[in-house]
C-alpha cells in the first residue's frame, strides 16, 4: 500500500511540474533550483558566518560552499590560482578531533579513527601518513597542525598532501581546519594565508 502511495505522489508531482512548465513558468523553476544548489555569494557568506568570520579573506580565495548537514557546519574555499582547497568544519557537540589529538604522539591513529567516523561512500582516504608537526595562526591564536600525505580512492586525484588542524573560537568552540591539494602542489604558505585571516 505504501508503494502505491509513493507512485501516485510521484505521478502527481510530475504532472504538476509539467503543467507548471507548460504555463510558462520555466524560468521561475530554473531560478529556484539554481539558487538552491548554487546560492548567491551573499547567501554563502551569511551561512559561512556560522563557522567563522571570513570577511578578511583576500581575493585570491573564493568561498565555494557553506552548508549545514546532519549537525555539522562547513565552509569550503579554493585558492583560485593553485586549486588548493580549504575546509573549515564546525562539528558541534560531535567531537571528531581535538587540539590535544593533533599534538599527541599517536596522532596518526586518531586521524584514522576520525576518518572512519566520517567516511563517505564516494570518497575513500587510504595510506594516510603524518609527515610533519607544526603551528600556524587561526581564529586569532596559534594552533597546532599535522602535515599529511594520503591516497584518495574513487576520485581522479590520486595522491594528496595537506594539513589538518584544530582551532578554538573565542567562544571555546572547536573548528577542524583542513587544507589539501595534489601531493606535489600543496603549499603551506597558501594555508597560512587563508587560515590566519579567519576570526
Amino acid at each position: 500500500m505504501g508503494c502505491l502511495k509513493n507512485i501516485l505522489r510521484a505521478i502527481i508531482l510530475t504532472l504538476a511540474a509539467v503543467g507548471f512548465l507548460a504555463l510558462g513558468d520555466k524560468d521561475l523553476i530554473v531560478s529556484l533550483v539554481g539558487n538552491y544548489f548554487n546560492p548567491p555569494k551573499d547567501v554563502v557568506m551569511e551561512r559561512a558566518q556560522k563557522v567563522g568570520d571570513f570577511s578578511k579573506i583576500n581575493d585570491e580565495f573564493e568561498i565555494e560552499k557553506a552548508a549545514g548537514i546532519m549537525g555539522y557546519n562547513a565552509v569550503v574555499a579554493e585558492h583560485r590560482a593553485s586549486g588548493q582547497k580549504m575546509l573549515v568544519v564546525d562539528s558541534g557537540d560531535k567531537k571528531i578531533l581535538t587540539a590535544d589529538d593533533i599534538k599527541s604522539d599517536n596522532v596518526e591513529e586518531k586521524l584514522h579513527k576520525a576518518i572512519s567516523k566520517i567516511k563517505y561512500q564516494a570518497i575513500s582516504v587510504d595510506d594516510l601518513k603524518v609527515t610533519k608537526h607544526g603551528t600556524m595562526n587561526s581564529y586569532g591564536k596559534e594552533v597546532p597542525y599535522v602535515r599529511f600525505e594520503a591516497r584518495v580512492k574513487k576520485l581522479p586525484i590520486g595522491d594528496i598532501g595537506g594539513i589538518i588542524s584544530v582551532a578554538s573560537t573565542k567562544d571555546g568552540e572547536e573548528r577542524i581546519l583542513i587544507s589539501a591539494n595534489e601531493k606535489n602542489k600543496y603549499s603551506q604558505l597558501i594555508s597560512d594565508e587563508f587560515f590566519r585571516k579567519i576570526k
